[in-house]
């Protein structure tokens, strides 16, 4: 259940970042349309950040202390950017243009995923 949860915590987060940012597009009709693409981004955004991020970090372990963690900051964006290119590979209708786009979308979905997560208890 918390999972599921947690899809749709990111999945309101990058509705948020689409509609905030003009970089980052969804090009699905209906709102149901528009709800599903986003449950699917969301779910290949938390794949993808499940697998590379930590391999990210022990292989560019050396940037984050030397930038005081702002590659965090790069790696977030190139893992949206690679969830927008996967999404493109699955005809999704879920595009981010460039680095700019990518890099406050992921700052946006980072500090909206953390606000939403506020309200959902940690127990078991």
């Amino acid at each position: 259940m918390k999972i599921l949860i947690r899809l749709v915590i990111c999945a309101i987060a990058l509705w948020v970042a689409e509609a905030v940012l003009d970089g980052i597009e969804l090009t699905s009709g209906t709102t149901a349309e528009r709800a599903l693409t986003l449950l699917a981004v969301a779910a290949i955004f938390g794949v993808v950040n499940a697998v590379l991020k930590p391999i990210i970090k022990v292989l560019g372990c050396a940037f984050y202390i030397l930038t005081l963690g702002l590659f965090a900051l790069v790696v977030n964006a190139g893992l949206l950017m690679l969830t927008s290119w996967v999404a493109g590979e699955l005809d999704l209708p879920f595009h981010v243009d460039w680095f700019w786009p990518a890099f406050w979308g992921a700052i946006i979905v980072g500090v909206v995923s953390w606000l939403l997560n506020l309200f959902v208890s940690d127990d078991d």
